[in-house]
């Protein structure tokens, strides 16, 4: 039986479950006061301190974005009934031994496991252990107008960060894209694709100089639906330093979800007035998904356009310039990864890994 660790003292008053927590924190759904002092013990045991809600209603909020969820077995009916998404890391709770439909209201709200007190005490601190480790970061990458450079940039920031000591994954979020294992040259280098991914982890995917990266099958498009976009992130965030995703720029239910969870997006703009135009409709609609937009422009500028005129024009941060880069475009058909060679691409994105700050995780 896994070593419990000694409890600490309770938490602080419950806090009502709200979608701005920051970071994600465990999810108890749970009303029934005795029951709810065993949980936020061994939440306490396990180092976490969670999001309560005493009802679906105020559950709603954070259902999504929890690192896990523990839902009370008395209030499995009012979860059904509130038609929360299906979602991965669900634990029906319970004390009650006796309970014979405990699996069968296990089924009906989507839950993974049952968790049945007090045997199950030393699962649910080693379960909520792991969530207390801090997550990755995510990061989207789109184009402001089409063949701007995002995943050339997405490539290369991902590869910079890799260089840096960081473990991360790069995720292809465009199926209309061409695939960014086939511009990293990795193509053919086993491992498993969209098709499959969403039923594996993500340690499972093909490395290309040592980059995790998820893309699509040859010929391959799937209309990849939210909950498929969620899962592989929550597996992505829970290995990973950084999670890279190149975006789409018509936003889809999975776009979207990538969007929400990234806590920096980097809009890619060719320094070109139409490109301008074009980005701000793009801008407008990924600012109304995520919090921090960024501007980076890419050079030549055929009419004397500077990156601080573009970012002014878009009322958004600049968060870098990449000049022409002679011989990207051969070196693209050559199957070399951008940013693999010294050059303003891969100067930028190094610029762009070491503005992130982020911090390479010991591994747990």
């Amino acid at each position: 039986m896994p070593h419990v660790p000694t409890p600490r003292p309770l938490p602080g008053p419950a806090q009502p479950a709200s979608p701005q927590d920051q970071p994600p924190r465990p999810l108890f759904v749970c009303s029934d006061e005795l029951l709810l002092e065993d949980l936020l013990r061994l939440a306490a045991a396990a180092g976490v301190e969670p999001v309560v809600a005493a009802d679906a209603a105020a559950a709603r909020a954070g259902w999504s974005a929890a690192t896990v969820v523990l839902v009370a077995d008395q209030m499995s009916g009012q979860i059904e009934a509130a038609g929360l998404p299906r979602r991965d890391g669900v634990a029906l709770v319970s004390r009650n031994l006796d309970n014979a439909r405990v699996w069968e209201q296990a089924v009906r709200i989507g839950a993974q496991s049952v968790a049945l007190l007090p045997e199950a005490q030393p699962w649910l601190v080693d379960a909520l252990a792991a969530t207390g480790r801090p997550a990755g970061t995510v990061v989207g990458v789109l184009g402001g107008r089409g063949g701007a450079g995002s995943s050339s940039l997405a490539c290369a920031l991902s590869l910079a960060a890799v260089r840096s000591g960081l473990r991360t994954v790069l995720v292809d979020a465009d199926p209309l894209g061409g695939g960014l294992d086939l511009v990293l040259g990795g193509q053919d280098v086993p491992g498993l694709r969209w098709s499959d991914a969403v039923r594996a982890a993500t340690t499972a995917l093909p490395a290309v100089s040592s980059l995790l990266v998820l893309s699509w099958d040859s010929g391959e498009v799937l209309d990849l639906a939210a909950q498929a976009m969620e899962s592989v992130l929550r597996s992505a965030v829970s290995g990973a330093d950084l999670v890279v995703v190149d975006l789409p720029r018509r936003l889809d239910a999975a776009s979207r979800v990538a969007l929400e969870r990234a806590t920096r997006t980097y809009l890619v703009v060719p320094a070109e007035v139409r490109a301008v135009v074009s980005a701000g409709r793009v801008a407008a609609l990924v600012g109304a998904l995520t919090g921090s937009v960024q501007i980076v422009v890419r050079g030549p500028a055929p009419s004397g356009l500077t990156a601080q005129v573009v970012a002014e024009a878009l009322g958004l941060p600049l968060a870098g310039y990449c000049a022409p880069e002679p011989g990207l475009a051969e070196s693209l058909e050559r199957g070399d990864p951008p940013g693999g060679h010294p050059g303003p691409l891969a100067t930028l994105a190094r610029q762009l890994v070491a503005g992130l700050a982020v911090r390479a995780r010991k591994p747990g």
